[in-house]
């Protein structure tokens, strides 16, 4: 990502639109951006009746939690756009740990799940469009996170943030937290995400196993391009992009770059 040099970052101007119910926030916000909406539409559905993930996953999306997509237009390449995914975990992990009696039970597993206590309690979409010369036309960062309920996944545990506040209000606190980020991403590049991240992320050496690996990895931290670093047999492996099995003690299937049920 391209860094400072240029004086202050202009924060977002986020314009905050509420539904009752909508089929996805995801989809609408992409049809607002194809039609030429301006940076800064955050869209929250009070339901959504046709929540999605990556490649069409379903999300259960009952009142009460939040579902929230938000418009970004960066000045950035689209090699860079899985870093985003990064930046917008950091903001709901510090969202996150506000609300939390205990704020150190917030976790991030690679690249956009949100941990609580070791179960998964939110997760992040990054849809993106490119300009003709290969840049970011436009990004959407979408969330969903289990403020109030957890619907329950076959495959591994999930958490709640306990209920304490209402999706307005805890969409207010993550703008807040995501519109920081953003200014200080343009302003420093993505080396303060990416250490921002890592402060949430998993413990030096914790085991992490990820499909089509011969075997799980110990974590290494982060490359400069946001890649997930593994040491494995002897070796540091950078993994662009993957669909990780298990993280230390999770033994869910939590996919990277993907928003699936929370």
């Amino acid at each position: 990502m391209s860094g400072g040099g240029e004086g202050p970052a202009a924060p977002v101007a986020w314009r905050l639109e509420r539904h009752v119910a909508l089929p996805s926030t995801a989809d609408l916000l992409a049809a607002r951006a194809e039609s030429g909406a301006a940076e800064g539409l955050a869209i929250l559905a009070g339901e959504q009746l046709a929540g999605r993930g990556r490649a069409g996953r379903g999300w259960a999306s009952p009142p009460g939690n939040l579902y929230l997509s938000v418009l970004l237009r960066p000045a950035s390449p689209a090699r860079e756009a899985p870093q985003w995914s990064l930046l917008a975990a950091v903001a709901l992990a510090e969202a996150a740990g506000a609300v939390l009696a205990d704020p150190a039970a917030v976790r991030l597993k690679w690249p956009n799940d949100l941990l609580v206590g070791g179960a998964k309690a939110a997760g992040i979409l990054v849809e993106s469009a490119l300009t003709a010369t290969g840049g970011i036309a436009w990004l959407g960062l979408g969330f969903g996170v289990n403020l109030a309920h957890a619907p329950a996944l076959p495959d591994r545990p999930t958490a709640t943030l306990g209920g304490v506040e209402t999706p307005e209000r805890f969409a207010a606190r993550l703008l807040q937290r995501l519109g920081h980020w953003v200014s200080v991403q343009r302003e420093g590049g993505f080396a303060p995400v990416r250490a921002a991240w890592l402060r949430f992320g998993p413990g030096a050496g914790e085991a992490i196993t990820v499909r089509g690996l011969p075997q799980p990895g110990g974590f290494a931290g982060l490359a400069e391009d946001g890649s997930l670093l593994l040491e494995i047999g002897g070796r540091r492996q950078a993994i662009p992009a993957g669909e990780i099995l298990s993280q230390g003690n999770d033994r869910g299937n939590a996919r990277g770059n993907a928003q699936g049920n929370v």
